[in-house]
């Protein structure tokens, strides 16, 4: 499934490969690996919150030696040790909900061995959304997971978390918030430590020497390895600007995945926007040999401007899909906590049956799509022990959600046939802290907004004139052989039925 060249930039083969269940274990993990480094420390983020702290205690206090930015400070005065953290130039109103964490991250790290650059080179509109940390070029994380205290939490998702709560910048609670981070050595380290020196060099114009043969670094003691002597592929988006051309690997491998699947399509995302790829699902789902399709997202999403965009946009994705869904194999749900609390998806995340596994940053969007920069970690299992281990973790992802033993999932596809009637089995007999999301009625401005999927272009051609995104969309379309959802009707407008 994996193409070089096509859907994938490159591909190599990873020793060992790991998945790290929300930023607890990401962050311990993370820290172990940097401190045994060698020769270098490369990070790429969204966002960066130089006060986060890696292990938050009650009211999330702790020294500020576990700090984020101290710990790299303190690492970047090892002798021989590079460290370098490149993050988005982040527009003022975004930068705004992160602590403004671009001037934040300049003061933090002024005068220190830390080598750190804001990147702006890219469209007007557009984000480098790409999120890893690369040490010594043997071994890397990579997901869907920037880092900040918000983003903080456990698998098990408490309600009441004390180290959740009453930071020293806006005493806010944070929401549980659901992350995932995939680990890799060998051969796929190397080639995301080629993809930060290529960001590095576009972002500043220094040349970074690739290491003349990588440095053995230690695996973290507390991951224990999922995959071993895995095919891992690199997926890439990044928009045309200047004399660099457009890539749209992310794009393909969701298309190429979507089109091959036989048994069921599993992901989790932020958000399930993409004309595209609800087109693709909703003709898996009126193929009668189609395979099955379960959602995860986030009820609402936690931003005024998203729930006005992205979530008007998404009820007409679960709208066709719903339409398509002839043979009762389509479902969508939101988790909650115990108490029934949002837990916000933040991961990107997708498993088709026991063959592909992908992680990253990439969102279920149109700009994921085309515009801003990502970057997708997919694992292709095709042997007897990475194909276990890839259901393994789709079963231990939706026990996670209900609350349950990964044995209590793996049962309950056994007896039910499939992953949706399992989880409605399960649901119904009481592990209720996933909820169906049902498509919500839509008034004449929220119908504009979704016609017109504002907020979310396909691309630089578009960003800035969304007169021109329906032609846009319609293109894309019809270059995949795929049809364009249904309008929407316009009865809605009157409110619940």
């Amino acid at each position: 499934m994996l193409k070089p060249g096509a859907n994938c930039w490159r591909s190599g083969v990873a020793d060992r490969a790991a998945v790290l269940v929300d930023m607890a274990a990401y962050f311990d993990a993370a820290e172990i690996a940097m401190r045994g480094a060698k020769r270098s420390i490369h990070l790429l983020n969204w966002s960066f919150e130089p006060e986060t702290l890696l292990h938050p205690g009650p009211d999330c206090s702790g020294p500020d030696s576990d700090r984020i930015a101290n710990v790299l400070i303190e690492l970047a005065n090892k002798p021989g040790l590079d460290v370098r953290l490149l993050c988005w130039r982040s527009a003022l109103p975004v930068a705004s909900t992160q602590h403004f964490f671009p001037l934040a991250d300049r003061m933090a790290f002024r005068h220190t061995k830390v080598k750190f650059r804001l990147d702006g080179r890219l469209p007007a509109g557009a984000a480098h959304h790409q999120k890893m940390i690369i040490i010594d070029d043997a071994l890397a994380f990579c997901g869907g997971g920037d880092i900040g205290p918000d983003r903080w939490d456990t698998p098990q998702h408490l309600d009441d978390d004390p180290r959740r709560e009453k930071t020293r910048y806006d005493h806010k609670d944070y929401d549980s918030r659901h992350e995932v981070m995939a680990l890799v050595d060998g051969e796929p380290a190397r080639i995301l430590g080629e993809l930060f020196r290529e960001r590095w060099r576009r972002a500043t114009g220094e040349a970074i020497p690739a290491p003349p043969q990588a440095e053995a670094t230690a695996w973290p003691g507390t991951v224990k390895p999922m995959f071993s002597n895995a095919k891992v592929g690199l997926s890439r988006t990044a928009a045309a600007w200047r004399n660099y051309a457009e890539v749209r690997e992310c794009e393909g491998l969701h298309l190429d995945a979507i089109a091959a699947a036989e048994d069921c399509i599993y992901m989790e995302n932020q958000y399930f926007t993409s004309p595209l790829i609800a087109a693709a699902l909703a003709a898996r789902l009126a193929d009668p040999n189609g395979p099955e399709v379960v959602l995860v997202s986030t009820q609402h999403s936690p931003s005024y401007f998203d729930r006005a965009t992205m979530d008007k946009t998404r009820a007409v994705f679960i709208r066709q899909l719903k339409a398509a869904d002839a043979h009762g194999r389509f479902a969508v749900y939101s988790p909650v906590t115990t108490l029934g609390r949002t837990i916000i998806v933040h991961a990107k995340t997708t498993i088709v049956d026991d063959t592909l596994l992908r992680i990253g940053s990439v969102n279920i969007n149109n700009r994921s799509m085309g515009f801003d920069t990502e970057c997708d970690l997919s694992l292709e299992a095709t042997d007897p022990a990475n194909k276990a281990a890839v259901i393994g973790l789709r079963n231990h992802l939706l026990a996670h959600w209900l609350g349950c033993e990964d044995a209590r999932i793996e049962a309950a596809v056994a007896a039910e046939g499939g992953v949706r009637a399992a989880l409605e089995s399960l649901r119904l007999g009481g592990h209720c802290r996933i909820r169906p999301i049902e498509p919500v009625p839509m008034g004449p401005l929220a119908r504009f907004i979704a016609a017109n999927h504002l907020g979310d272009p396909i691309g630089p051609d578009d960003s800035w004139r969304p007169w021109r995104r329906k032609r846009a969309i319609a293109d894309r379309l019809a270059a995949a052989h795929l049809s364009a959802a249904p309008t929407i009707p316009s009865a809605e407008s009157s409110g619940p039925r």
